[in-house]
């Protein structure tokens, strides 16, 4: 489980592709703390560390993740916001973030507030996702609180701390982006749709 609070931006070093599956390599500020078999949040998808050498690490996604999140995007140097999953005795600052993806979306507005700026999203409706005025959102593994909701769109306020820290100084209008919707307004909403 993660909290949607990123650690630090790993770099893509390499990029393999093996058959259906994508060997990712990349490089962080805490390669020589992590261990084989952990699960880091990348850009929001949960991948295991199956290779770790001097300052690198590498992980594998799978046709289904490929297929589902931005990764299939990346290239080399490309910036991606990690975080290591939860410790048990840890404070939870962001809200539950599971690293299960559940589709992407598409910036469509980036708007400088002189101090913040403000990210405008869509996403396809169709898929049974929503969000609420005020609810969390996980953007590129990103906890987020939602300042405007519509039905296949939202808004996102974002610090300077945040711009500085993660990916989003580099995101553009027209960029995608992996969601992860809030897994309590998920359960509410399954839960309404069969009691209907």
């Amino acid at each position: 489980m993660f909290t949607g609070i990123i650690e630090a931006s790993a770099r893509v070093e390499q990029l393999v592709q093996e058959n259906t599956n994508l060997h990712i390599t990349l490089s962080c500020p805490f390669t020589q703390e992590l261990k084989i078999d952990q699960s880091l949040a990348h850009n929001g998808v949960c991948l295991t560390v199956v290779h770790i050498h001097n300052n690198d690490y590498t992980v594998t996604a799978i046709k289904e993740t490929l297929d589902k999140t931005n990764l299939r995007f990346l290239e080399t140097g490309s910036a991606v916001n990690i975080e290591r999953c939860m410790p048990a005795h840890g404070r939870f600052d962001g809200h539950i973030v599971q690293g299960h993806v559940d589709q992407t979306g598409i910036c469509t507005a980036v708007k400088d507030m002189n101090g913040s700026w403000v990210y405008t999203f869509e996403y396809d409706a169709e898929k049974g996702n929503i969000t609420v005025e005020k609810g969390s959102i996980c953007i590129n593994g990103v906890s987020l609180t939602v300042v405007d909701s519509t039905a296949a769109g939202f808004s996102v306020c974002i610090i300077p701390y945040t711009f500085e820290h993660t990916n989003f100084k580099h995101l553009k209008a027209g960029d995608t982006v992996n969601l992860e919707f809030d897994i309590v307004g998920k359960y509410i909403s399954r839960l309404m749709a069969n009691r209907v």
